[in-house]
């Protein structure tokens, strides 16, 4: 019989959801979704990616907040009480570093959502050259000191909602930042499809070309998948830690995949009509939002107004997915070293904080600072995304399908039989054969060990 203990917690089935759902949408949607599309050829790489979502990183999902509710634990401690003195902790170690790896460059664009909002309000509504808005930008990620103190501003409003705690603090702001972000999104959207008379951005986005898929394209849609559902990288396993025992783990599972897949096409209805529309290529990389958007509200009307919806927008985004990231690594720290909460957040903050100064001088003071050829801004960004978030879900599908119970996944996901599971024996099926399977064919693939 596991050890009973009193933790923090959700306070309602709608927290449970806001929260969860916030940590799935962020600038995985809103900031690397659009230039994803752009890069690999728009909307097969966009039914790919629905298609992951559905299949494999669902039953990903449910399977993470399993073990988080079962062990009630943070997320190495999870693996400790539910498969003891064994090396299945692995995971949740990999999860940790996942999570912090994510906060290395996360906190860093963050900051530069922050900067944005400042440009924005203080900006002139008049049009100026295209080299302006790149140079801006440029300017603002190459600087030794502009960035880091966005940055630091970023993390600060992470450590305030964090220090107060799961019900008042996480699940407070949930409720109140994840309404205003859908509303932003919505308009937005319709503004940018207003925009495309001629519907090339649309077609873009609904009108696949497989011809340019290639392996590198499944393992592109797969990274996206599992970033933007915070699956891999402990967040579902620690927020599954603090839902209450009385909710249904698949609703609440589907729930949140399905808002990150309408904050996704919302994001992507809102960036790419808009960028076709200004006769811009979609394939502008991480810059695309930076760069071609302010560009884009400078030439239309109610723009000055609009920057700012929109960049507010991001900075809301990227803080309701940074805080499950921060939680991670904050609730281990107060389950398995017995530190306060807000000693625990300040121990994060001075990690996360010099990881974010490296990855942002990596841009510009520092550009010799780098791993595998890459700096360390872009190899954080890969590492995680490409490596750490797929392998991280390939375990977990081992875990729950291979070395945990039957009958203790059922009790978990039927709450104690007070819920009708008529499809266990498939999900159960699926986790255990297809997920792994196509993970590991995919990851192989992307990585160029396999011809697919």
């Amino acid at each position: 019989m596991q050890q009973k203990i009193t933790r923090d917690g959700f306070a309602s089935k709608f927290g449970v959801l806001v929260a969860a759902a916030g940590s799935a949408v962020g600038l995985g949607n809103l900031w690397r979704f659009p230039y994803m599309v752009g890069e690999n050829g728009g909307s097969a790489f966009l039914l790919i990616y629905l298609f992951f979502m559905i299949v494999l990183c669902l039953p990903v999902l449910i399977a993470e907040f399993v073990i988080g509710r079962r062990a009630q634990r943070d997320v190495i401690d999870a693996f400790n009480v539910l498969a003891p003195r064994s090396a299945w902790k692995g995971i949740g170690i990999a999860g940790l570093c996942a999570a912090l790896v994510i906060l290395g460059f996360y906190c860093v664009v963050g900051g530069w959502t922050l900067a944005y909002i400042g440009k924005s309000i203080f900006s002139l509504p008049t049009t100026l050259p295209g080299d302006y808005y790149a140079g801006t930008f440029t300017s603002l990620i190459t600087s030794p000191v502009q960035p880091l103190v966005w940055c630091a501003l970023f993390i600060a409003l992470n450590a305030f909602v964090v220090s107060s705690g799961v019900k008042n603090g996480i699940e407070r702001y949930s409720k109140i930042l994840m309404p205003i972000l859908f509303v932003m999104i919505v308009v937005l959207a319709i503004r940018a499809i207003t925009l495309d008379s001629d519907m090339k951005g649309l077609r873009f986005l609904f009108q696949p070309d497989f011809s340019k898929v290639t392996g590198a394209t499944f393992l592109a849609a797969l990274g996206q998948a599992f970033f933007s559902l915070s699956i891999g990288m402990g967040a579902m396993i620690t927020y599954g830690s603090y839902i209450p025992k009385d909710s249904h783990l698949v609703k609440t599972s589907i729930g949140v995949m399905s808002t990150d897949m309408l904050f996704s096409l919302l994001a992507g209805l809102a960036v790419i009509p808009a960028v076709f529309a200004f006769g811009i290529s979609p394939a502008q990389g991480p810059g695309l939002v930076f760069v071609i958007f302010p560009e884009i509200f400078s030439k239309m009307p109610m723009g000055y107004v609009l920057e700012i919806l929109f960049f507010t927008l991001l900075a809301i985004a990227a803080l309701t997915s940074s805080i499950s990231l921060f939680e991670v690594l904050v609730a281990w720290l107060v389950d398995a070293k017995k530190l306060s909460r807000r000693v625990a957040m300040a121990c994060v903050t001075v990690v996360v904080g010099v990881l974010s100064i490296l990855a942002s001088l990596s841009l510009g003071m520092l550009p010799n600072i780098s791993l595998f050829g890459k700096n360390l801004f872009n190899f954080f960004d890969s590492f995680s995304s490409n490596i750490l978030l797929p392998l991280g879900g390939l375990f977990i599908c081992l875990f729950v399908g291979w070395r945990m119970k039957p009958a203790d996944v059922r009790d978990e996901l039927t709450n104690s039989g007070n819920i009708r599971l008529p499809l266990f024996g498939c999900f159960r099926f699926i986790l255990r054969y297809i997920t792994p399977i196509a993970i590991a064919v995919i990851f192989a693939s992307g990585m160029g060990w396999l011809q697919i």
